[in-house]
């Protein structure tokens, strides 16, 4: 008689209880398998420093610059060569902003690269109340929604 004609060990059989469990986990316990994958690619940290950057740094500095990588302490910030030298005399107090902004020390040091900066897209202007229609004899619907927006653009610029 053979290994492969052999009847399995009872340690080689999964229990079918033993794997389940009826206790309720805490959501804490059962997140990192779930997030590794996501959280491999970028931290949720240098997404939240990506996203609050002009807030970080100010409405100049965020249009001259654009933050690409956060790695084992090292920010990699995009910018021209003469803005380059302006942050890297004011690293200390970008870095201090940085990490207060965050909560955590997560930037030790900061690295420039010369890299063309897009433009931020412009902030979407705050939306206003639905005025009255221009045309009341008009049902109501898309079409009097759109001559009603059209109205308040054109007093808007007035």
């Amino acid at each position: 008689m053979g290994k492969r004609d052999q009847p399995p060990l009872k340690a080689d059989v999964p229990d079918p209880a033993a794997r389940r469990s009826f206790v309720s986990l805490p959501l804490a316990q059962l997140m990192p398998p779930i997030t590794r994958a996501a959280y491999r690619a970028r931290s949720p940290a240098g997404a939240d420093l990506m996203s609050n950057w002009p807030a970080i740094v100010g409405p100049r500095l965020a249009d001259q610059t654009n933050p690409r990588k956060l790695s084992c302490g090292q920010l990699t910030i995009a910018c021209s060569g003469p803005v380059a030298m302006e942050l890297q005399h004011a690293a200390a107090v970008l870095i201090e902003r940085i990490n207060v902004q965050c909560g955590t020390r997560i930037v030790e040091r900061l690295r420039f690269v010369q890299a063309p900066v897009a433009p931020r897209p412009p902030a979407l202007p705050p939306q206003r109340a639905a005025t009255a229609s221009p045309l009341p004899d008009l049902p109501a619907g898309a079409l009097n929604d759109a001559l009603a927006a059209l109205a308040a653009r054109l007093q808007a610029k007035k």
